[in-house]
């Protein structure tokens, strides 16, 4: 990285300081006495530089409002706080407290907790919260931070410390177990910042801490983590896949259709802004049992504080569980989501279509099905998009949008306000079959299968995944979404004209004709019951013998995904790096460490290029499935970029 372009990242003083390390340099320890109180009032959000602004200050006072959120978010970024957040609160907090509350995971802490921990001193209202503050300062001439003070002793001890000392060797491999292997250099760098702030002068300190963030900020991994989900969030959170239509839509009254866990969790996304839904099944008691659902997500908050019984009572009367289609009256939405039939589809939309108002926005959560065809079994075609959630959707911050050939503008950017309306982000893509998402999830699990039948040993393929950044491995994450799904997308396809078999479904006919089809029927690749096993079958079914390289199994796994996604783009099912980047992170778990699924081509060792020299290679040795698409080649020589590419 040029001069300059550091400069503009970390600023001209964070630039000299590391200027003079690099020197040899450092800064003479300064005597800490007395100085005039200054206190801090927060009254709203203190995460990253605001909360460590706040921890120089000598006295904290904040908003008594649960909306308020203090922390240190940096490590979701590749980074840590470099502006004397980890100096100060691990002195204050404690190097364990401090790690694990605060610092590690990048928690956004509520006024309550942070009083609890010691990170603030008071809570006030909102009427009296300068003046609280104020009185402070009036109560007191001088003040300094406690741990300048003579005698003052670190919570906990410091690494000195005989109790503190004979556990800090379990620290690096409790991190190496939660992070699961993953490479992540941010947690470790704020881990050996943490331990040897303490072990020096505060001066001395804030020397290492800086030290820790300008080797982290100038890396690879902080590069792509900003890229994405900063850069590439805000934009596509900022409307850059929204067409050109100035009128703002939202939702007042939303029908779902299907009270299955998907329906149900998307009943809940509604209603939790205030959106009146009535969740429609076969029978109102069917439809009770989806309510259910929502009634057992709500309790969950109000047992953990975070909702009080009469929110959740209004929250629950929000949602009305019918079996009579003519209950959708006064509808502005409908979402469909019901069992991936097409027939059933066509059915459950033209019902509501008939019976909600004459205008509503008709959406499919389908997750493979064109929406192009199920668009056909309603009158208004032009109102039909996709609208496809992902499951738990009370978790998961996605939703991707296919527009059907006869979309409107007017109805995509109607479905983009009223998932930026539930607070999600909305990634567009163009109508095929299994659209974006799944067609690309499906290419890892698949792999994932085929390394089995190779020789690789099940947990190595796991670890193969986990060790590469995934958040599961791929035999896990077929169980938990059945064997027979991938199989029937493939019978599907194949109804459609597609002649590929990827050799990882071979695998799965062998599991299911053995009645092993997954998690929720307590046998997959796994046992479930009483807890998760691998299957002894599966050692007599697929003999292990470290076939594969563990490296190149890691890379089959990312390339399987980073090559189908280039077809898509070249398909132009996709229009936007920024949707592919996100929609990989948020919906199909591709590892945040690369910055999205077209970034890490762009990111590979010796850019495009490189990636399509090691894709051929993998094709060689593979088969053809890893062979780069044109999009590709093109962009190799002369050297570019996917981003520059698809911008093009």
């Amino acid at each position: 990285m040029h001069e300059a372009e550091l400069q503009g990242l970390v600023g001209p003083d964070l630039l000299a300081l590391q200027q003079q390390l690099q020197q040899g340099g450092g800064q003479p320890e300064q005597p800490h006495g007395a100085d005039d109180p200054s206190p801090a009032a927060i009254n709203g959000a203190a995460l990253g530089g605001g909360l460590e602004i706040a921890l120089a200050c000598h006295h904290r006072v904040v908003l008594d409002d649960p909306k308020v959120a203090l922390g240190f978010p940096e490590v979701t970024l590749g980074l840590l706080p470099g502006g004397g957040g980890i100096v100060r609160s691990v002195r204050l907090l404690g190097l364990t407290t401090a790690l694990l509350e605060l610092l590690l995971q990048g928690q956004q802490i509520r006024p309550d907790k942070a009083l609890k921990l010691g990170l603030v001193h008071e809570l006030a209202t909102a009427d009296d919260l300068v003046a609280t503050a104020k009185r402070w300062v009036l109560a007191h001439e001088t003040a300094q931070q406690p741990y300048d003070g003579k005698g003052y002793k670190v919570p906990g001890g410091t690494p000195s410390s005989p109790s503190l000392a004979s556990n800090l060797p379990a620290f690096p491999a409790n991190l190496t177990k939660q992070l699961k292997g993953a490479p992540y250099p941010a947690p470790y760098a704020i881990l050996s910042a943490a331990v040897e702030s303490l072990q020096v002068d505060v001066d001395t300190a804030f020397t290492v801490e800086g030290r820790y963030f300008v080797d982290l900020v100038v890396g690879q991994i902080s590069t792509n983590t900003i890229q994405a989900l900063w850069f590439d969030l805000n934009a596509v959170n900022g409307g850059a896949s929204r067409p050109d239509v100035a009128e703002r839509s939202t939702a007042s009254k939303v029908g779902v259709l299907g009270a299955g866990m998907m329906g149900a969790g998307i009943a809940h996304a509604f209603a939790k802004v205030g959106v009146d839904v009535v969740l429609k099944d076969v029978s109102t008691e069917a439809a009770e049992k989806g309510k259910a659902h929502v009634a057992g997500l709500v309790g969950r908050q109000v047992e953990r504080g975070r909702m009080d019984q009469e929110k959740a009572d209004a929250f629950l009367a929000r949602i009305t569980p019918t079996g009579d289609p003519a209950d959708l009256a006064g509808c502005d939405l409908i979402v469909e989501a019901v069992f991936e039939d097409t027939a059933l589809k066509h059915r459950v939309l033209s019902e509501a279509e008939a019976n909600a108002l004459p205008g509503a926005l008709l959406a499919s959560n389908t997750s493979t099905l064109p929406i192009t065809g199920l668009a056909e079994g309603v009158q208004r075609q032009d109102d039909v998009v996709g609208m496809h959630f992902f499951s738990p959707v009370d978790k998961m911050p996605l939703v991707e949008l296919i527009v059907g050939e006869r979309t409107s503008d007017a109805a995509l950017a109607r479905a983009y306000d009223v998932v930026r309306q539930i607070g999600k982000t909305p990634i567009v893509v163009q109508d095929s079959r299994g659209f974006f998402t799944s067609r690309v999830f499906g290419t890892l699990v698949l792999e994932g299968a085929a390394l089995l039948a190779e020789g690789l040993a099940p947990m190595s393929i796991e670890r193969a995944a986990l060790q590469a950044g995934f958040p599961a491995g791929p035999l896990t994450l077929l169980d938990e979404v059945t064997l027979t799904l991938p199989l029937k997308i493939s019978d599907e396809a194949a109804k459609a004209g597609s002649t590929e078999d990827h050799p990882g479904l071979a695998v799965l006919r062998a599991m299911v004709e053995r009645g092993r089809t997954g998690k929720a029927a307590g046998q997959g690749f796994f046992d479930w019951t009483p807890e998760k096993h691998v299957w002894p079958g599966l050692a007599e079914l697929y003999p292990a013998h470290q076939g594969v390289p563990f490296v190149d199994a890691q890379e089959r796994l990312l390339f399987a995904m980073a090559v189908e996604t280039a077809r898509c783009v070249e398909e132009k099912v996709l229009g936007s790096v920024e949707d592919a980047n996100i929609g990989s992170i948020m919906g199909i778990g591709f590892p945040p460490l690369y910055g999205g699924v077209l970034q890490y081509v762009d990111q590979y060792a010796g850019g495009v290029a490189g990636f399509v020299a090691r894709a051929d290679e993998l094709a060689d040795a593979y088969g053809e499935r890893f062979r780069p698409p044109a999009l590709l080649l093109e962009r190799a020589v002369p050297a570019g970029s996917v981003r520059a590419a698809v911008r093009a």
